[in-house]
C-alpha cells in the first residue's frame, strides 16, 4: 500500500482512481462500509485503484483547538487500518490554515481531479469541505456531471445507532471498551512509548509497562481493564516480541501512592522477564474488570486486590470460567 503525506508525493499521472473522503478516525465500522463501497466500485470501473484522503493534524485542532475532539487513531495507524479495510494508496493531506481557505471547488480541482484523477467519489453522505464546510455531496454531484466522475453518499447507520467517531468517544469516556470495540470493529488501541516509572509494580511482584495518557487521545475512564500488549517497535538494542501478550491494564494517577500524572500502565501477565523500556507499544482494551482506582490503606490490601485483577484478565482473556 502507498502512504502520502501530502499532495507533493503523488507521482505525477497517477490514476485514475476511486477516491474516498473522511477523518476517518479509529476507522470504525461506519468508514469500513465505505470503503467496501469504494471497492466495489473500484472493480466495477475496472480494477482501479482505492485512495483514501484523510487529514493531519483534525482539522479542529487548526479550526477551534478548544472543541478538538480526543483521537481514536494516531496517522500511521490509521494508514494501516484503512489499507487493511481495502484502500490501495492513503493521502494524509497536512491540513492547515492555506487548505482550510480552499473552496469547495478548489479542493475538487487540486485533490480529485489535479493530483488523483478521481473517477468516482464515495463519501458518507453527511460530508461536509471547503471554506467554511460549504461543500456538501451535492457539491460533490454537480462537479462529478461536469467533470465525468461518479459519487455516492453513503449512511454510516449501525444496527442500533450511528456507527460514529462521537459515540465511541462517549464510550470510552464512560470505561465502556466493550461498546467502544463493538462499533470499531475491533478492540480499541492506545499506543505509546514505555518510559520508566516509579517500579513499584515490579518491587511488589507485578512489573507493568508504563505509557503516558496523550491529552489528544481517547484514553478509557480511569479504573482496570484486561487487555493484550502489542510491541510495535522493540526497544533500541531490546528483544522482539512478535505475538501479543495478555495484560491487566491500570489506566489513573496511582491514588495509593499520591500519584499525579495519568498513565497507562500494564502488566503482562506472569512476565517479569520483559525489556521494554523505549519499546514503542500498543495496548488493546478488552473489558473492563472495575471502575475508578481506588486508594488502598495498605499494601496488603493493593496485593489482594491486584491478585484479583490479574485473575479477572486472565479468565476473560483465556476464556476459564
Amino acid at each position: 500500500m502507498l502512504v502520502w503525506h501530502g499532495l507533493a508525493e503523488v507521482k505525477p499521472g497517477f490514476g485514475p482512481s476511486v477516491v474516498t473522503i473522511g477523518n476517518f478516525d479509529g476507522v470504525h465500522r461506519g468508514h469500513q462500509e465505505v470503503l467496501a463501497h469504494a471497492k466495489a466500485r473500484a472493480a466495477e470501473l475496472g480494477g482501479l485503484p482505492v485512495v483514501a484522503l484523510t487529514f493531519d493534524p483534525h482539522p479542529m485542532v487548526v479550526l477551534r483547538p478548544d472543541r478538538a475532539p480526543a483521537m481514536l487513531s494516531e496517522p500511521e495507524g490509521r494508514a494501516e487500518l484503512l489499507g487493511r479495510h481495502g484502500a490501495d494508496a492513503v493521502l494524509i493531506l497536512p491540513f492547515d490554515r492555506d487548505v482550510a481557505s480552499w473552496s469547495p471547488e478548489e479542493f475538487i480541482d487540486r485533490v480529485l481531479l489535479g493530483t488523483l484523477h478521481a473517477k468516482a467519489v464515495v463519501v458518507g453522505e453527511n460530508f461536509r469541505f471547503g471554506h467554511k464546510a460549504a461543500g456538501h455531496v451535492d457539491t460533490l454531484v454537480a462537479a462529478g456531471a461536469q467533470a465525468g466522475f461518479q459519487v455516492e453518499g453513503l449512511s454510516l447507520a449501525g444496527d442500533a445507532q450511528p456507527w460514529s467517531s462521537t459515540y465511541i468517544r462517549e464510550r470510552i469516556a464512560e470505561g465502556d471498551v466493550e461498546a467502544a470495540a463493538e462499533a470499531l470493529g475491533r478492540p480499541l488501541r492506545v499506543t505509546g512509548v514505555v518510559v520508566e516509572g516509579d517500579k513499584r509494580g515490579r518491587e511488589l511482584g507485578f512489573p507493568t509497562a508504563n505509557i503516558p495518557a496523550d491529552p489528544s487521545a481517547a484514553i478509557p475512564l480511569d479504573g482496570v481493564y484486561a487487555g493484550w500488549l502489542t510491541v510495535l517497535e522493540p526497544a533500541p538494542d531490546g528483544p522482539s516480541y512478535d505475538e501479543p501478550l495478555p495484560a491487566a491494564i491500570s489506566v489513573g494517577s496511582n491514588p495509593t501512592f499520591d500519584g499525579v500524572d495519568r498513565r497507562v500502565e500494564t502488566y503482562v501477565l506472569d512476565r517479569d522477564d520483559l525489556e521494554l523500556y523505549g519499546a514503542r507499544i500498543a495496548v488493546d482494551f478488552v473489558a473492563r474488570l472495575r471502575g475508578s482506582q481506588i486508594r488502598f490503606d495498605s499494601i496488603d490490601d493493593l496485593l489482594v486486590q491486584m491478585k484479583a485483577d490479574v485473575d479477572g484478565a486472565r479468565r476473560i482473556l483465556t476464556g476459564a470460567p
